[in-house]
């Protein structure tokens, strides 16, 4: 009887020990995706986002600038140059629509700067409206573009309507003088909304100028109020004060807003055209750049994944890695699948304003479609280890 009572303690206790053990185990488990999710976290903040906006902003401000200077002394010299300026800072905003999320979307900013077709009746309007060009010309031009002229009438492809016509820099001879008080007058504003694209994300990391300069304007740049920028909350997830409830879900996060830019271009930006529901749905149709723009949409994938901008990559840290060590072949497809769809797009004929309906663009949309789905599977991984 004693030496059955002490086999059912063992027993017992081997039992309990088991549960503890598989408990360490789970522990340490999660331990170990929530330390690797905050590595990537941290990379895809410093690394990506930051030189990204900073650049943005650098760019923008050199456009506003520019635009200022040609006003009093225009010359088809001086377009060129803002020409190249605007293409460069276009460049990074198109390579961050993976990181649309955040203040691009809380802060309306994203609707704001790139609204598109610019609706050319209400501008013809307003060129023939003195009380509102006056206003636009005055010191705080700037701001009146930004809080009276709707989107459609706002952001870089109202500049590019001025700076550009079929693909080439226009002349100074065409262009007036209320465009000009237009022009300088909107590039104001889409500097200062760039800056609160680079603040919100970098917060006290930011110049201290552009934090002046958003705090003169009173426009927001904290998260829902507080006193965290958006790069501190991501940083912060699963913490108290984040909005998000874990590290892990910031890193869904991420995959979501790759998702998101994914169907934008393959569903909406390219075939909204191709398939003629709505022809006059092209991105950047003055400057003959849509397809560089599209190219563009897919590097902020493949920066958000690969874990940094060039020059800044560490895949060790990266969404890639994550993924590589979990499941190596779902890596490899996400992977083939970005460079498909930057191959297919590079592919289209350009300009895409005169070939919308060529058959290499519907390829280019079946591309972008399969990345998509393959980053809808990084999703599901992600979500077995929540």
């Amino acid at each position: 009887m004693k030496k059955s009572t002490i086999k059912l303690s063992m027993v017992a206790f081997l039992a309990a020990a088991s549960l503890g053990l598989g408990a360490c185990k789970d522990e340490s488990k999660t331990d170990l995706e929530d330390t690797a999710a905050q590595a990537v976290n941290e990379q895809f903040v410093n690394h990506t986002v930051a030189p990204t906006y900073t650049a943005l902003a650098a760019k923008a401000e050199q456009l506003a600038t520019q635009l200022a200077a040609l006003q009093q002394n225009p010359s088809d010299a001086g377009i060129s140059e803002a020409c190249a300026t605007f293409l460069e800072a276009r460049e990074q905003w198109e390579k961050s629509e993976a990181f649309l999320f955040g203040a691009a979307g809380d802060f309306g900013i994203d609707p704001h700067i790139d609204s598109w077709p610019l609706d050319e009746n209400a501008f013809n309007t307003l060129m023939n409206s003195p009380a509102m060009i006056e206003s636009l010309g005055g010191e705080e031009g700037d701001v009146v573009a930004g809080e009276r002229l709707g989107n459609a009438l706002l952001g870089f492809h109202a500049i590019e309507y001025i700076l550009f016509r079929n693909g080439q820099p226009r002349h100074v001879a065409d262009i007036t003088a209320n465009e000009w008080i237009y022009a300088v007058a909107v590039a104001g504003d889409l500097r200062n909304r760039c800056y609160q694209l680079e603040v919100g994300w970098m917060g006290d990391d930011a110049p201290k100028s552009h934090i002046e300069k958003l705090d003169e304007l009173e426009l927001a740049y904290t998260v829902a109020g507080s006193d965290h920028s958006y790069g501190e909350n991501m940083k912060n997830a699963g913490m108290a004060g984040s909005t998000y409830a874990s590290r892990l879900a910031a890193l869904m996060a991420m995959v979501q807003g790759c998702i998101d830019i994914a169907d934008e271009v393959g569903s909406s930006k390219i075939a909204s055209a191709y398939s003629q529901a709505d022809i006059t749905y092209i991105e950047s149709p003055y400057s003959h750049m849509s397809i560089t723009d599209f190219h563009n949409n897919i590097i902020s994938i493949r920066n958000v994944y690969m874990g940094g901008v060039e020059g800044q990559r560490n895949e060790e840290n990266s969404l890639h890695h994550f993924v590589n060590s979990r499941d190596a072949a779902l890596d490899a497809d996400v992977i083939a699948a970005i460079q498909n769809a930057l191959d297919k797009i590079d592919a289209m004929p350009v300009p895409f304003v005169q070939h919308y309906s060529d058959p290499a663009n519907g390829v280019a949309v079946e591309a972008c479609a399969t990345l998509s789905e393959e980053l809808d599977r990084v999703t599901d991984l992600i979500k077995k280890y929540e």
